[in-house]
């Protein structure tokens, strides 16, 4: 399953974000061509933005409407996946590889009692926890009084040794994501990816590690950076 619903706000793409062309391709198309290549990927269905499923449809690819929101988009395509695994990638992650995705589910696989396993990588970067708003104190670092409100007060530093960055793909155990897709609807709502939705439901996830340059694109900047990845992969 591809998430495809974004709206590319934050790239600034005047569109879709998984349409943005990228390297001769629709950003989206390499995800596709990713998952054609797995071992594991049996059918492939994408969740694109309402009014754009006829940009897909067609071939090997199914296509429905994304929703409002990431839980919706994943509902709506989690309603056509008729296997017992399920695998849920970002459009926006388009160098994922056929070896990261078929790794993964070798992860879940490998252990009986576990109902996910996800792509991640170690956290690199000094994680600072910060004060919440309004209870900075006087103390607050500010160059304007104005501003005071603006500028986050440390509280501690987190430690990194426990700390990963989830990526896609995400593999589950399809009914155990339909239970806990079938909870609070707040939290589903409130997810950020589907693993916290099989936590909160008291299920096991697993981590496999994942390359850093399994990046998502978000900022200008990351595009390029992807362009650049990508080319060099293909000898462009």
């Amino acid at each position: 399953m591809i998430a495809a619903a974004g709206s590319g706000e934050r790239l600034g793409a005047g569109g879709p974000k998984a349409f943005v062309p990228l390297t001769g391709r629709r950003m989206v198309e390499w995800s596709i061509a990713a998952c054609r290549a797995a071992g594991s990927v049996r059918s492939i269905v994408v969740a694109c933005p309402p009014g754009h499923v006829h940009d897909l449809a067609g071939g090997d690819v199914g296509v429905v409407d994304g929703g409002a929101t990431r839980a919706q988009s994943v509902s709506n395509a989690l309603a056509a996946v008729g296997t017992e695994l399920v695998a849920i990638h970002d459009a926006a992650r388009p160098l994922v590889t056929p070896e990261l995705i078929d790794g993964v589910v070798a992860t879940l696989l490998d252990d009986a009692d576990a109902d996910g396993a996800i792509a991640a990588t170690p956290v690199a970067d000094t994680i600072k926890r910060t004060v919440p708003p309004g209870h900075q104190g006087r103390n607050a670092f500010s160059m304007d009084k104005d501003e005071k409100a603006l500028r986050p007060q440390i509280e501690g530093t987190v430690e990194r040794g426990e700390l990963w960055a989830a990526q896609t793909p995400q593999v589950f155990w399809v009914e155990a994501l339909r239970a806990a897709m079938a909870g609070d609807s707040k939290g589903i709502a409130a997810a950020t990816d589907e693993a916290m939705l099989i936590e909160a439901a008291g299920g096991r996830v697993l981590i496999h590690p994942a390359p850093a340059e399994n990046l998502k694109v978000t900022t200008p900047v990351d595009l390029k950076l992807a362009e650049t990845l990508l080319g060099e992969r293909s000898g462009e």
